[in-house]
Parts: structure tokens; sequence; C-alpha cells
């Protein structure tokens, strides 16, 4: 999610402040696209805000991110660090998914006139508000938390349709999340939305193959470095050779087909949601434009998207509903 993404208020209004939420939150300027525009209304952006604070905290724990993960750990009553990172990442995912079923708990009951237990975290007490107002089910936020634990044993995909597999996890959910905030969820339109944000995730780790190959993690498909005689040890050089480049035009082409197949969804809103997936969407496509422009060299520097770039793509696609 990128460009200045534009928010005033955190999410939950009172949340007490826990380990690390600010730097989280701040995280939404870096994003692609704008997380939570100011031309939405406050409660929509505070939803939304809610929904991303949610997802960078499941993957700052899931990448080693936190900024005080021996605090996050007591706060959410996980193990502490016993030595070893693996088991203790995925310690903080089994945490925040029992910190999401309070949230839902929390929230779910006062139609009864009960309330659950509170979330310990409140980047997950955020959510108990949106929970509460909108048709929102636990699925899309444990698949979130399910790409973090892949991603603590998988480092390699073998294949493209692999790549889009955990990318169902790790992307899909977000935009089937903002249908259901704004009541717009239908099959149609999340099978749109769906190839969106997989084309959203394949081209995030385009950009971040050298920050991911530092990790330890290649998600450029096994066959394709293979098929262009690629090699990892090309990936941990200073600049892309001949072989990087053509591999990296190649994969930002698939993503570009998806980008384009979802593209659609678009115009099948009005109003402000059309103008806020127009940005999501646009992002994706300056991202692409940033890519090609530094000659699909991903390893001398991050490709970031032009803002004046993306805001006449956005309108563009905004005025065309495509």
């Amino acid at each position: 999610m990128t460009t200045s993404a534009q928010f005033s208020a955190r999410p939950g209004g009172g949340a007490a402040d826990g380990p690390g939420q600010d730097d989280t939150l701040a995280k939404a300027a870096r994003e692609n696209f704008p997380v939570a525009p100011g031309f939405l209304p406050a409660a929509w952006r505070d939803d939304l805000m809610a929904v991303y604070g949610y997802a960078r905290l499941v993957d700052d724990a899931g990448d080693g991110d936190l900024a005080d993960p021996a605090a996050t750990a007591a706060l959410l009553g996980a193990p502490a660090h016993g030595g070893d990172e693996t088991a203790f990442r995925l310690g903080l995912l089994d945490a925040l998914e029992r910190d999401l079923d309070r949230a839902f708990e929390a929230a779910l009951p006062r139609t009864l006139g009960a309330a659950g237990e509170p979330p310990h975290h409140p980047l997950l007490a955020a959510l108990v508000p949106l929970i509460g107002r909108h048709a929102v089910t636990p699925e899309p936020f444990r698949r979130l938390i399910e790409a973090n634990r892949v991603d603590q044993t998988t480092t390699r995909y073998p294949t493209f349709e692999s790549l889009v597999g955990y990318c169902t996890l790790s992307a899909d959910p977000v935009g089937r999340l903002v249908l259901a905030l704004a009541d717009v969820a239908t099959p149609e339109r999340i099978e749109l939305s769906d190839a969106i944000c997989t084309a959203l995730q394949v081209i995030e780790h385009l950009q971040d193959v050298a920050e991911d190959f530092a990790r330890g993690r290649v998600y450029l498909p096994t066959e394709d470095l293979a098929r262009f005689g690629v090699t990892e040890a090309d990936l941990a050089a200073p600049t892309a050779g001949a072989s990087v480049r053509e591999l990296v035009a190649f994969e930002a082409a698939r993503a570009r087909t998806l980008l384009d197949h979802g593209a659609p969804l678009v115009g099948t809103v009005r109003g402000r949601l059309r103008l806020l997936l127009a940005g999501f969407t646009a992002g994706g496509y300056a991202a692409l434009a940033a890519i090609e422009a530094a000659g699909y060299d991903v390893l001398a520097q991050q490709a970031k998207p032009d803002k004046r770039r993306l805001a006449m793509k956005a309108a563009a696609i905004f005025a065309k509903g495509r």
C-alpha cells in the first residue's frame, strides 16, 4: 500500500499505546498505494487503518521487524525468546491468532448485551468496532497469519502457480476486507479483487528482490530462474545482469496481466470507494512503470512509483472504470 497515505487518527480511538504501535502505523506512508486517504470519511479511514495496523503487525511479527519483540510477546502472552528465532516468531503468530479470537469474541456478543475478554494488543483492539459494524469473518485475518507461518518454513516457490497460492494467503484477504468494509462484497467483485491483490503482491516481490534475498527468501519462481539462466548468486550482485533483467521483465508482464484482469473492479462501484480502488490499482501500474524505468534492475535500488504518475494513472482509472 504507498504514496502519501493520509490518516489523522489512531484506529480504535481510545486504545492504549502498545509496543511500537506508532512505528507500525507509520509504515503506511511507504506503501505502493494509499492506505486511508483523506477523501474518505473519518470512520472509514479508521476502519482501513485498523485493518492495515493488524496486517502490518502480523507481517512485522513474521519478519522479525517488531520495534520491541520482547514487550510484544509479553503483552500477548507469547513465550519469551528462547534462542530459536523461528520458534519465537511462530509463538508470536499463535499469540496474535488468540488475540484475534478475543477481538471477535469481544465484538460479536455486544448485540446480546455481553462482552468477551478484550484483546491484549491495541492494534487488535482497534478491530473490535469494525467487526461489530461490518459483515467480516475471521477467515481473511487468519489467512494473513497463516501466510506468515508459511514464511517461517518456505523460502522458495517452484512455480508461479505456487507463488499465486501463497498470495491467496498474504494479499487477497486485504482486498476482500476492503470490500467487506464497504459492504459491497460479491463473488464477482471478490474474483476481480483477488487478481488485483495478487498482482500487487507479485509487484512488491519484484521491488524487494534484494531485500528478500538478504532475508534468505526468493519469491521469483525456481522454474523461471532456471528458464532465464539466473542463479541465486546473480541475485546477490549489486546490480542486475541481463538475465536477471529479462526475468524481472517476464514476471512484471505476468503481474500486469493480473492487474489488467482485475482493474474492471473499479467500474463496478461508485463514489469514494471507486476513487480508493482506482488508487490501489494505479499504485500497481505506477510501481510497474518504476520497475521498467529502472531498466528492470531491481538490485541496484528499490524502484518506487512516481507520485505524479500515480495520481494521473489513478485519475484515468477512476474516469474509465478500469
